[in-house]
């Protein structure tokens, strides 16, 4: 349409030109003393436009003639600015395929190049951005190779450009260089030096998942269990991990957290510090009274932790793994001299709901035995020493059926029992 319009307008200064050339009788006569010319009006009209013409070509060559250092300048900078930008380049491809002493080298060369344009006066916007990006790969590349010197420096160099007041650097590049002096130092064993480089990071950039893995290698490698505990839940919460793997890490921290306990007021205050879920997994709950229990603390309450994962191994049987099963056994027998009448009655009525578990069978027998009921203990421990698949369990049934028949003189039977533990040893 555009085009159809312009044929159009062009088809009328046409026409329009010829209407006026072909009726013009005008003329135009210039005098000069002794001379006189008559001119038609339309050559005039000719040449004054030729002249515009010719005028207007001569200073648009004068202008590119006097504009060619310029543009050679700018031409120069502009393959400088390249040859910077394919330094950087250069240098991210080398890291990437392990050619540290290469890397290391492009990031010099863009370095040097920068500061050869900043010497040119040239004012790029990405300038700042591009040195502190290539401290960064520099020391990126002499912290693979075991470079700390240089590595220090180039870091050094990344923080306080990105730091200069009014500088063109977003806030993410300086967060990435924080973060990355974060893992050198974590790979230097240096904990206490990369929890203080996150710390100056800022509080959204501290709740980020890169931030709190990094935040729970420091602290579980500067030993601060409840701070590294603290950080697993937030990863936990942002899907960091699995739920598989989330809870094993909350398990192992929660369980490091009780063993750092040297007395039972620490214990119980690392107790408070687990949340509910935590203090349900079994494991945690089963060392925390073992904890308890090695501390000659107040076994009442070993048992009422111990309550909740008594309860589901009663009530599911099968949801229990055997071998927590054998650690809840083990953890109540140990305060099995001051158990009260409701556990009592709990252990008995496990046990006779599920006649055929030798675990049950095992505890209750050794719970008779404490209560001096000499003829259900031995009955109880010999159905357990036939079933139970635990070594130490089996040992201890067998000992405590030794002990029983030397307390009635019956030296036969303790000798078979007491072979029997000893050969299980032996094995």
């Amino acid at each position: 349409m555009r085009a159809a319009l312009w044929l159009l307008a062009l088809f009328g200064v046409a026409a329009a030109s010829a209407l006026f050339a072909g009726n013009n009788q005008g003329t135009v006569t210039v005098f000069w003393p002794p001379w006189r010319v008559d001119l038609s009006l339309n050559l005039v009209l000719l040449l004054l436009l030729g002249a515009f013409i010719l005028l207007h070509v001569a200073l648009r060559a004068l202008s590119a003639l006097f504009s060619l250092p310029r543009q050679a300048r700018q031409w120069r900078l502009q393959q400088k600015e390249r040859a910077l930008h394919a330094a950087v380049l250069d240098t991210i491809a080398q890291l990437l395929a392990g050619r540290f002493s290469r890397a290391r080298k492009a990031a010099q060369a863009a370095l040097a190049q920068e500061r050869t344009l900043a010497a040119l006066e040239a004012r790029l916007p990405q300038a700042q951005q591009v040195r502190v990006l290539s401290h960064l790969l520099a020391a990126e590349s002499a912290q693979a190779l075991l470079d700390r010197g240089a590595r220090d420096a180039h870091l050094q160099h990344a923080l306080n450009e990105s730091a200069e007041r009014g500088a063109l650097v977003s806030p993410e590049t300086r967060e990435g260089v924080q973060l990355r002096a974060a893992r050198w130092a974590l790979e230097d064993r240096d904990a206490a030096a990369a929890l203080a480089r996150l710390e100056e990071l800022p509080q959204g950039a501290q709740r980020r998942t890169l931030a709190l893995r990094l935040r729970l290698k420091a602290a579980r490698q500067d030993r601060r269990t409840l701070e590294a505990l603290e950080t697993a839940r937030l990863l936990a919460k942002h899907r960091a991990f699995s739920d598989a793997v989330a809870q094993s890490i909350v398990r192992g921290l929660a369980t490091e957290l009780l063993s750092g306990a040297h007395d039972p007021a620490q214990l119980l205050r690392a107790w408070t510090e687990l949340e509910r879920v935590e203090r349900e997994l079994p494991e945690v709950a089963i060392h925390a009274a073992q904890r308890m229990v090695l501390l000659r603390g107040d076994l009442a309450l070993a048992r009422a932790w111990l309550l909740p994962i008594w309860d589901r191994m009663v009530e599911h049987p099968q949801g229990l793994g055997d071998t927590s099963r054998v650690k809840l056994v083990r953890a109540l027998e140990a305060g099995l001299d001051s158990v009260d009448a409701d556990w009592l009655a709990r252990i008995e009525a496990a046990q006779r709901n599920n006649p055929r578990d030798p675990n049950l069978q095992y505890l209750a027998g050794m719970t008779c035995m404490k209560r001096q009921l000499w003829g259900k203990a031995q009955q109880l421990l010999t159905q357990a020493g036939l079933g139970l698949q635990d070594a130490e369990l089996y040992r201890r049934a067998w000992q405590a059926l030794a002990q029983l028949a030397e307390g009635r003189d019956d030296a036969e039977q303790a000798s078979a029992a007491w072979k029997r533990a000893a050969q299980l040893g032996n094995s």
